[in-house]
């Protein structure tokens, strides 16, 4: 698959089958989140691979879905405000790209907010140095939904004189 294939292919996943994912493998895609744009190389990501015990009382209504492999992504807090925004979408570019890498091996996820919640934050241990970016899901997919439309384009772009 190209790149293009990839992005439009890609969907979120919300049925996984029990196949472990190895370290190699989760290294890998892991790694290519680590080529994300980042303003002055802050490489503000911490990733915290999530055990049976904490997954277990993290409250997550679907239990992401049955994925064999759960990651809590964090973002750093910057010197200044503009520094914490930036290691924000950083972060988010970190996760997108590990999504893609995944994708093209055949692996999914399941990108949650979940967490945000304060008791969530206190279960993953989180400090308040931290943004939790994502809680994710990684598996291979048990099944793949359609695509959702999207909006045109054209619909979202303003030319300024």
């Amino acid at each position: 698959m190209n790149t293009l294939e990839i992005i439009h292919s890609r969907r979120t996943i919300k049925s996984f089958k029990s196949d472990s994912i190895s370290q190699e493998q989760l290294n890998k895609w892991l790694q290519a989140g680590t080529m994300a744009p980042n303003h002055k190389m802050t490489e503000p990501w911490e990733v915290l691979v999530v055990g049976k015990e904490t997954r277990g009382k993290i409250n997550h209504k679907a239990d992401f879905f049955g994925a064999p492999v759960v990651l809590a992504v964090l973002s750093k807090h910057g010197a200044t405000e503009i520094e914490t925004y930036e290691n924000l979408i950083t972060t988010a570019c970190f996760v997108q790209n590990f999504n893609l890498a995944a994708w093209e091996d055949g692996a999914g996820t399941f990108w949650s907010s979940v967490g945000n919640a304060q008791k969530n934050r206190e279960i993953l241990g989180v400090s308040d140095d931290y943004n939790v970016v994502g809680v994710l899901g990684v598996g291979y997919p048990e099944e793949i939904n359609a695509p959702k439309d999207r909006a045109p384009i054209q619909e979202k772009i303003k030319y300024l004189p």
